[in-house]
């Protein structure tokens, strides 16, 4: 039994886990569903938000425009630049979960520790940090980006320093006057970097991999628009529509004629050469793979913060930590105070994945074994009434997950009404039909450029298997989630 809002709650019909933008999104369209299910949502901190709540390092954005980054029926009209800013995503999400009536229906500071399918009651008991809960149905929606990976670097644990990751900034760490190691050239550090460069006594980046790098053409959106956006709203609907049209052409580019990618290297080549005259760096920061392969990088202060005096790009990994410093692949010992790391999260191999067991007493993680995969990336095969929002193959290389998030929270309606025709209310997908789907993946990505850009990137799970993208453009997503086709399950 777990202490709710509404009081000690020890069974419920629907349980979500996670209150970040998947699980906004499945509170949302579940208090517009006509029969109003009971249910609740489980959040490990204080307040909702997820990763928008979790990375507060310097400089965080999103790199998708917020006019299309945001609920389709919660339209904000106030973003003040055409690119979000973390604190205003974050506050925007608080907002949403105030206007929708979530908070009567959240419980904060309650981490999901395991989740077991009892065969018997078909129920999930859940075991949380406040009690136990059982629910007819499961949804997962604490998103692929909420891990933080950190490298095991030979002789971390004896750093005499300060260390952390920049999803997990630490604001009480000072950084003015001191020598500061980087380690990671990801989206994150190439946001965060330029803000701390002007700071700190000498910075130095370690970069493993360049990544391709384009400007980030942010503007700020003036008090006059955004007046004409609270009093029509459809201007900013048109706004969204013309940003979603734009960014569904690119599928185009990545999947179907990449050798139009030649003419992005081209202008990203051109790009590091205007702010990058000396040769030896611009050569190291220049990728040996295709634009796009990797998430591409949109910026406008990173190169920039690399030209400075007081900053080293070292082209090569970290290979290990000495009390006093960062050893350089070569051998080299960079004397530090403080090591961020900016190497990103584990998409493919989600920490949840570990405790949900299902009907056959494996874990998610012992049932993918290094390779995830879920019919509509929502249901998997031996997991009954479990639904998956973020799953695999859904990230986007081109729009943004909102869009496909709410199109799986839609899908999860259409998955619980199915299931409430049946005695026993349960729903799995056939084994069949997520094989023949995870198959159907494999061969449509096969000839993206995420496949064959010749890059090693997180799209690719442990057995090299890109089990992250969505192959094609986002509104056949939708479109092959609408209708839902009661021969890929067993309902019972």
């Amino acid at each position: 039994m777990i202490e709710t809002p509404r009081g000690p709650v020890d069974r419920i019909d629907l349980l979500v886990a996670g209150a970040g933008f998947g699980g906004i999104a499945m509170a949302d369209r579940l208090l517009r569903e006509g029969r109003a299910r009971d249910f609740l949502v489980l959040e490990r901190a204080e307040e909702v938000g997820g990763t928008w709540r979790d990375n507060t390092y310097p400089g965080c954005a999103c790199d998708v425009p917020t006019a299309l980054y945001s609920l389709s029926r919660h339209a904000h009209p106030d973003w003040s630049h055409s690119f979000g800013r973390q604190p205003e995503i974050f506050s925007y999400l608080t907002s949403v979960a105030d206007r929708i009536g979530l908070r009567d229906r959240l419980v904060t500071s309650c981490e999901v520790e395991s989740a077991r399918w009892d065969a018997e009651t078909s129920e999930w008991v859940v075991e949380t940090g406040r009690g136990r809960i059982r629910a007819r149905h499961l949804v997962v929606a604490t998103g692929a980006l909420s891990a933080p990976s950190v490298p095991t670097l030979p002789g971390l644990e004896d750093f005499r320093g300060e260390v952390f990751h920049s999803a997990r900034w630490r604001h009480d760490i000072p950084l003015e006057g001191r020598r500061v190691a980087v380690v990671g050239t990801g989206a994150s550090a190439v946001q965060f970097v330029p803000e701390i460069a002007p700071i700190t006594e000498h910075l130095t980046v370690f970069q493993r991999t360049p990544g391709w790098v384009l400007p980030r053409l942010d503007r700020s959106i003036s008090a006059t628009r955004r007046r004409w956006y609270s009093r029509i709203p459809l201007l900013q609907q048109l706004v969204r529509g013309r940003i979603y049209l734009g960014r569904e052409l690119y599928v185009i580019v990545f999947t179907r004629a990449q050798f139009l990618l030649r003419l992005y290297e081209l202008f990203a080549r051109f790009y590091l050469f205007m702010h990058v005259r000396d040769r030896r760096l611009r050569r190291a920061l220049t990728p040996d793979f295709s634009i796009g392969c990797k998430r591409i990088l949109l910026t406008s202060q990173w190169l920039p913060a690399l030209t400075r005096p007081d900053v080293t790009l070292i082209p090569e990994a970290a290979s290990a930590v000495t009390p006093t410093g960062v050893v350089a692949g070569d051998g080299t010992e960079v004397p530090v105070d403080v090591i961020i790391f900016g190497t990103g999260f584990q998409p493919t191999e989600p920490p949840i994945a570990r405790v949900v067991t299902g009907a056959d007493g494996r874990t998610l993680a012992e049932h993918w074994g290094g390779s995830p995969r879920a019919h509509n990336g929502v249901t998997v095969a031996g997991f009954p009434n479990l639904f998956l929002l973020y799953g695999p193959n859904t990230n986007l290389g081109h729009s943004s997950i909102v869009y496909m998030l709410e199109s799986q929270a839609e899908h999860v309606i259409r998955l619980l009404e199915l299931a409430d025709t049946a005695p026993g209310r349960t729903i799995e997908v056939r084994e069949k039909a997520q094989r023949d789907y995870a198959a159907r993946m494999d061969r449509e990505l096969a000839t993206t450029v995420w496949n064959q850009g010749g890059c090693s990137s997180w799209y690719l799970d442990s057995s090299g298997r890109n089990s992250l993208q969505w192959p094609t453009f986002t509104f056949r997503y939708r479109e092959q989630l609408r209708d839902v086709d009661p021969s890929d399950f067993v309902v019972s």
